[in-house]
């Protein structure tokens, strides 16, 4: 067996590709179908990566031996090992078959939809694990499992297709956990009360203006996470990331701008919560763990942040609620 590079003990998720659901499933008409961005499990796998991510344009050499480096500082991404992990721990909770696919990486969703089609589900649940909508982020998933359809135009079988649950309660729970206790540790250290950015990944500013709610949404899950955690006004404030490398405006306000706009005001410390991500990838681990700290200590601020959702249990609870509220609604 390959040592899991998570650590995990028992099953592993990535290295040796252990998860309950390849096991024969129960005879079941339904399952779930989780739907994530992939990404590559080495540095030497950028330039393939990147080929999915822009549809086969090329992308500048220099563009491309950034994120290679970027890579290459954080060891691999784990976003399919801890995907792969919350579709587990979704399937036994719900005790039924829940398929994982990745848009630009494998397991891609053509996989997914033909190991689905394969065991002849009826009725199959699609999340996507972006919780806000966009149609850079969902209306790509949902045309990747739509473009799968047979001659007739159908897929092999119904689709629910979730397209939003950014404010789904226990979602909203799970990343509050993570802040109260992100949040009462680093005040520890820093020796006082932190202001707390809440981050989500930017998108084009013109996606925004021609009508997608992704910004929006984003806002909307960091209040009621800040409401939840019992934060005041004055407590936090929001950010977006991880903004593209070419090709127009992005939306802000960036994360620099934001932790120079509080070192103005005189905090000497922040603690960022990413609430637009749900485990741990390279725009978590290199852009807030490596570049904004580094940003940060160059202002003569010390930056923290609250642990990603990973496996947590609550999160688990999330997905199965809005598999059970969907099966409700359809009446099944």
């Amino acid at each position: 067996m390959t040592p899991c590079p998570l650590g995990l003990a028992g099953q592993c998720y990535c290295a040796n590709r252990v998860n309950s659901f390849t096991t024969p499933p129960l005879p079941a008409k339904d399952a779930v179908l989780l739907l994530a961005h992939g990404s590559p499990e080495n540095p030497d796998q950028i330039p393939e990566f990147l080929s999915y991510v822009t549809g086969g344009r090329p992308m500048p050499p220099a563009v491309i031996e950034e994120i290679r480096h970027r890579y290459s500082l954080i060891g691999f991404s784990p976003l399919a090992c801890w995907t792969l992990l919350q579709a587990d721990q979704l399937s036994q909770l719900l005790k039924m078959p829940v398929f994982v696919g990745m848009r630009n990486w494998k397991p891609f969703i053509s996989d997914a939809v033909k190991a689905i089609a394969s065991e002849k589900y009826e009725v199959v649940t699609a999340i996507c694990l972006a919780p806000q909508n966009s149609r850079t982020s969902v209306g790509l998933y949902r045309s990747a499992v739509t473009s799968n359809a047979g001659g007739d135009g159908n897929l092999p079988f119904e689709l629910d297709f979730v397209d939003e649950w950014h404010d789904q309660p226990s979602l909203i729970k799970a990343f509050t956990e993570k802040l109260r206790s992100g949040w009462e540790k680093a005040n520890a250290e820093n020796g006082a009360k932190l202001p707390v950015i809440f981050t989500a990944h930017s998108v084009p500013a013109r996606t925004i203006t021609e009508g997608d709610p992704y910004e929006r949404q984003s806002k909307e899950t960091a209040q009621l996470v800040a409401r939840e955690a019992g934060l005041g006004d004055e407590d936090w404030t929001f950010a977006f990331q991880s903004q593209g490398m070419s090709g127009g405006a992005w939306i802000g306000p960036t994360v620099e701008e934001t932790i120079r706009s509080l070192k103005a005001k005189g905090h000497r410390g922040v603690l960022v919560h990413p609430i637009g991500f749900l485990c741990d990838h390279v725009e978590v681990l290199y852009d807030i763990d490596i570049f904004f700290k580094q940003f940060a200590e160059k202002e003569g601020m010390h930056l923290w942040r609250a642990e990603s959702l990973n496996g947590s249990k609550t999160l688990t609870a999330a997905l199965a609620e809005v598999v059970r509220n969907r099966a409700k609604a359809v009446g099944v």
